[in-house]
């Protein structure tokens, strides 16, 4: 990190260098893009609650390769209004991105070659029997009268049983610190709350519930009568697939 330069811009510096996109960057680690962006602009009145945005900043270190520690030290050094110092972390420089980048376009290149040898050699190996042979005369064919056997088809009726239909999925939620939510029923249009402490909700669904938890440490959730097990810390943030066989972490 530069000496004068920000968290934010070095976040976007990384981000560019490695050619992630906000739009990647927003599909991998889940978090809205314009949320990203605020980051990357330090527009703080545009952020949530600190508690949020260190899960937010968390996952988009991750993604471009950064220790989140730091980026969470950094994070709070800015809340506390204290300078920032250089950072002892060097990053990968434009010349190795480069190099990387070439790498492996010559990786490629050597693959595409050697997959057109071995098609050659296939091709040879497979056309030379043929290749190679005399023609040959076709035999004559004879012409015999055969006598048309009928042929009966007796079709068993097969008795048809409906499909077993899935247990349907209902989830219930009870916050034991502030937590948002975006949430996802089945093929329904996605949803976003924050729950209080106390505050709770149930949720039920056909096939399936994604749910998205800006503070994995902040829910309490039961799922189809069995209380659930923590997925995560205060302030991380994750994914869930939530079925009637259970739930399963992204």
């Amino acid at each position: 990190m530069k000496e004068r330069e920000s968290l934010g811009e070095f976040l976007r510096r990384e981000r560019e260098m490695k050619q992630i996109s906000l739009r990647e960057l927003a599909k991998h680690t889940k978090v809205r893009e314009h949320i990203l962006r605020a980051i990357e602009e330090e527009r703080h009145d545009l952020l949530p609650s600190p508690i949020y945005v260190r899960g937010f900043l968390s996952a988009y270190a991750k993604q471009i390769g950064f220790d989140p520690q730091d980026a969470l030290l950094r994070y709070e050094r800015l809340l506390r209004g204290e300078p920032v110092p250089k950072s002892e972390i060097t990053s990968g420089t434009k010349a190795d991105g480069k190099a990387f980048i070439g790498a492996i376009r010559k990786r490629r290149q050597i693959w595409m070659v050697s997959g057109v040898i071995a098609l050659s050699l296939l091709a040879s190996y497979f056309l030379h029997p043929f290749l190679s042979r005399p023609p040959v005369d076709p035999l004559p064919v004879k012409q015999e009268a055969r006598e048309a056997i009928p042929i009966t088809l007796t079709l068993q009726a097969t008795e048809v049983f409906p499909a077993a239909q899935a247990e349907p999925v209902l989830l219930e939620i009870k916050a034991v610190e502030e937590t948002w939510i975006r949430i996802q029923v089945d093929d329904q249009s996605e949803a976003e709350a924050i729950f209080k402490p106390g505050e709770g909700r149930s949720y039920q669904a056909a096939r399936q519930i994604d749910l998205l938890i800006g503070n994995a440490g902040g829910l309490d959730m039961v799922l189809n009568g069995r209380k659930l097990e923590s997925f995560g810390k205060s302030g991380e943030v994750i994914t869930l697939v939530l079925t009637s066989r259970g739930a399963e972490k992204k």
